[in-house]
């Protein structure tokens, strides 16, 4: 299992938008991929998980990933949120 903790810095935290551009991302690899946010762990390949997570501008969420591909999930991950999740 690989860990790495990042900021969301979208304005808007992770809406309906950016968290459909972090599942589909997710569901390119075969590792079991979820993120930790507070007290809540969601899975990162489901939209519902990622919304009820409730996560917030500057929130920080540490993914873990664990499976066959699971570094290049998680830079895949990290890349994505650090990018802007497509906004």
């Amino acid at each position: 299992m690989v860990k790495e903790k990042v900021v969301i810095k979208n304005l808007t935290g992770l809406h309906l938008r950016p968290a459909g551009a972090l599942c589909n991302r997710a569901l390119k690899y075969k590792s079991k991929i979820q993120f930790v946010s507070g007290n809540t762990t969601a899975n990162a390949k489901s939209v519902l998980s990622v919304l009820g997570a409730c996560v917030k501008c500057g929130d920080v969420i540490e993914f873990e990933c664990e499976g066959e591909d699971e570094k290049e999930a998680l830079e895949a991950m990290i890349r994505i949120v650090n990018e802007g999740l497509g906004e």
